[in-house]
């Protein structure tokens, strides 16, 4: 089985509001701050359980104001919106960065189904899926 990639390289970009991730592989992705909010990894995005995720809205201009090391296996980044409970891990971010055409395609989707903007302001009890992956 082959080795999966591993990250050489992280810089917030926090003009552009994306991170760049380097990976061992040769591959380098521009992550934006938004499509990682919107597709946290955190129980609080995803919920505890297939059709219990939260559909995210309002974060085009989020940023990240911290981002902290969890082990030799991920990052757990503060978000100016006050979210922090999500760990990105190394093959999460991975995913995030090779798949992000889709997970935007799928999360304008979602907004659609949903009759939401991305600028719409965050419901309290709003359901319907964040970036489309299982965990």
């Amino acid at each position: 089985m082959a080795e999966k990639p591993r990250p050489t390289a992280l810089t917030l970009h926090q003009q552009s509001k994306v991170l760049e991730v380097g990976f061992d592989n040769g591959e380098t992705f521009r992550i934006p701050f938004e499509l990682m909010r919107v597709c946290s990894p955190s129980a609080e995005v995803q919920g505890h359980g297939p059709g219990q995720e939260v559909l995210q809205t309002g974060k085009r201009e989020v940023g990240i104001v911290g981002l902290e090391s969890v082990g030799h296996y991920a990052v757990q980044p503060s978000f100016d919106d006050g979210h922090s409970s999500g760990i990105f891990s190394w093959d999460y971010l991975y995913f995030l960065g090779a798949q992000q055409d889709k997970l935007w395609r799928d999360y304008e989707a979602r907004l659609a189904a949903a009759g939401r903007s991305r600028d719409a302001p965050m419901l309290q009890a709003a359901a319907g899926g964040s970036c489309g992956h299982q965990h």
